[in-house]
């Protein structure tokens, strides 16, 4: 195995090969890409759907079919944020998504395989550029480029996902190289691997303890948490959001899930390599079918580890005491980042005071409940230590 076979790096890892302000869209997305560039203006007027049904609605049907990929990925990022501000910017959620906005939308998600709404590829993967353009991908380096309301919490959210993906790339890449150890029964070439992977998960782990250094829980909770949510499993949209124009739903309501960090291919790759199960539960059916929510690519590289990683039955057959120590204080680490997200989970939702419709603190932006199952996952996970 390796990263290219995936259209990954070993200094990207999932995040985009390009940086979104180097692609340039066709000319008849000038004034869908205007509305998306003023999306904080335009929401801040109190009728961001005023505005937004303004767009000229565009047939993409065939150009999305045909275009460059980086071409539709930058499409997808500025119509799933109009989207998702066009059903959450005002009080009341509608119930129809109007053509101009829906029938894009499905096009370009067709293309990419997967659902018309934000998903964490378009918030967070596609979605930054560097200040310096010499310089790495670092915490400190990089901007978002598509916001909602924009402001430090907003931007700090996002970006302290961009720097774990790309800190975590490297690790991407020694994953490779351990199912192929593992295969070839080298004890002291994964030992070296893991020693190294331990590394780097030091550095996804550091980047993670900054969140709160510039993103406030309340205002997460109010200001950033609120456009992020999908319409399955929502209050405010019980039958789900009807697609005006798409003939293939037909006119009836579709409920797809809400953007979240769990659509992020970082840990499930970890339990791949690791060989970690999880048992039946609500959460674990609940991440199944986020699968689909991932770019195609990233769904590929998780089920070969996962089909190919035999790394946890060698460690354990091997006998050898520098291999089993290296293995568990990976999964560890993979705990470690686990624990931090349940922290996290609590103090910026589940302590939150309850807002309006489908804020809830007791359902996570994809629709389900989540401080049980988080806890029970991370158990789960430090228990697959030998």
């Amino acid at each position: 195995m390796k990263l290219s076979d995936y259209s990954m790096s070993a200094s990207r890892g999932f995040l985009s090969h390009f940086e979104i302000v180097d692609i340039d869209l066709p000319d008849f997305f000038a004034p869908a890409v205007e509305a998306a560039n003023n999306l904080s203006g335009l929401m801040t007027s109190g009728r961001i759907r005023h505005w937004l049904e303004r767009i000229p609605e565009l047939d993409l049907t065939d150009w999305a079919k045909n275009a460059p990929d980086e071409q539709v990925r930058v499409a997808m990022v500025h119509y799933s944020f109009m989207v998702q501000a066009y059903v959450w910017g005002e009080a009341k959620a509608p119930t129809i998504l109007p053509a101009n906005l829906a029938k894009p939308i499905v096009a370009l998600a067709e293309r990419l395989d997967q659902a018309p709404l934000l998903p964490y590829s378009c918030y967070v993967l596609d979605n930054w550029t560097r200040l310096d353009r010499e310089a790495p991908i670092t915490l400190d380096n990089v901007r978002m480029v598509q916001n909602f309301l924009g402001g430090a919490d907003e931007n700090w959210f996002v970006l302290i996902h961009v720097a774990i993906e790309a800190a975590a790339a490297p690790i991407l890449a020694l994953a490779c190289q351990l199912v192929d150890a593992a295969k070839s029964e080298d004890a002291g070439l994964a030992t070296n691997l893991l020693n190294e992977m331990n590394g780097h998960w030091d550095a996804v782990n550091a980047v993670f303890d900054d969140m709160p250094e510039r993103c406030d829980p309340y205002i997460y909770y109010q200001r950033v948490r609120p456009y992020i949510h999908g319409w399955a499993n929502n209050p405010a949209l019980p039958d789900g959001l009807i697609y005006e124009g798409v003939e293939k739903y037909k006119g009836k309501g579709q409920a797809f899930r809400g953007q979240t960090g769990s659509q992020s291919s970082i840990v499930p790759s970890m339990d791949a390599l690791f060989q970690v199960n999880h048992e039946n539960d609500p959460l674990r059916a609940y991440l199944d079918e986020l699968h689909a929510y991932r770019p195609i690519q990233h769904r590929k590289y998780i089920e070969d580890i996962r089909e190919q990683s035999k790394l946890r039955d060698f460690a354990i057959a091997s006998g050898d005491s520098a291999l089993r120590q290296a293995f568990n204080a990976n999964v560890e680490q993979v705990a470690r980042f686990r624990t931090r997200h349940l922290e996290y989970a609590a103090s910026y939702i589940n302590k939150q005071a309850k807002t309006g419709d489908g804020n809830d603190t007791e359902v996570g932006t994809g629709g389900t409940p989540f401080m049980k199952y988080l806890k029970k996952h991370r158990d789960e996970n430090r228990a697959q230590t030998i």
